[in-house]
């Protein structure tokens, strides 16, 4: 006798993922996915690019093509109730404008990691595809670049606290609700994240850890935000507690 399907007793909130795969498994797409559950959402993905990569370095890289990428993301929405949407490597142009395409479609909070070097120094965005990320940056819930991302994209060398303010008000001032500038990239004993939205401006700072091991931080810290926005957490409190 076939035994009756059960529902699950827990359905958790479905996060997507935008961005490429790390074949080592500590980045990109791998660390999103592992995060998200580990955060209670359940993660989807559609993959930019195909990198073989360890914590070392980047040995290769095949970006997909846009099509490709636009049938993954149609294929989760048309059978998900997609909660957040997160981004992580774009690549090129071309995937830039399609997720600029694809966040303006959804009613869902997007957080934006705008990937562009990887811990190890490669280059994970091509030049071109650096002014197509304002676009981008208009339709992001948080954008969370750390300082050299924040540089690129505002001119503003972070440097401190309020450089960091500065950057991330430049940010918003291109249209993202708010910004969360990381600061791990800046010298000092504590480390200062800081959070500006067009009302206010938020430090969250703790002690810095003693460690190289930071391949894929970002994509975790991004993704753990994406997570508890799905499960209908406020903004600030998905901040933090990321």
């Amino acid at each position: 006798m076939t035994e009756t399907r059960r529902a699950a007793p827990v359905e958790k909130p479905v996060a997507l993922t935008i961005a490429g795969s790390d074949s080592g498994g500590g980045a990109g797409i791998q660390a999103d996915l592992k995060t998200m559950e580990a955060t209670g959402a359940f993660g989807t993905s559609a993959i930019t690019s195909v990198t073989a990569q360890n914590t070392c370095g980047v040995e290769s890289t095949h970006v997909l093509p846009v099509e490709e990428v636009r049938a993954q993301v149609d294929a989760v929405r048309s059978d998900f109730d997609v909660r957040a949407v997160k981004t992580g490597m774009l690549a090129v142009e071309s995937i830039v404008d399609l997720t600029v395409e694809i966040a303006s479609e959804t009613d869902a909070p997007v957080v934006v990691d705008p990937v562009m070097v990887a811990t190890s120094g490669d280059r994970l965005l091509e030049p071109d595809a650096e002014a197509a990320y304002q676009g981008l940056i208009a339709e992001a819930t948080v954008v969370t670049p750390n300082a050299d991302e924040a540089e690129v994209l505002t001119g503003i060398e972070v440097e401190n606290e309020k450089s960091a303010r500065e950057a991330g008000a430049e940010l918003v001032g291109m249209g993202a609700r708010s910004a969360l500038v990381k600061g791990g990239h800046v010298p000092g004993n504590t480390v200062g994240d800081v959070l500006v939205t067009a009302e206010e401006t938020t430090v969250f700072e703790h002690s810095r850890i003693d460690t190289e091991a930071t391949h894929g931080s970002g994509c975790a810290l991004s993704s753990a935000i994406a997570a508890r926005l799905a499960s209908g957490e406020p903004l600030d409190a998905a901040v933090e507690a990321g």
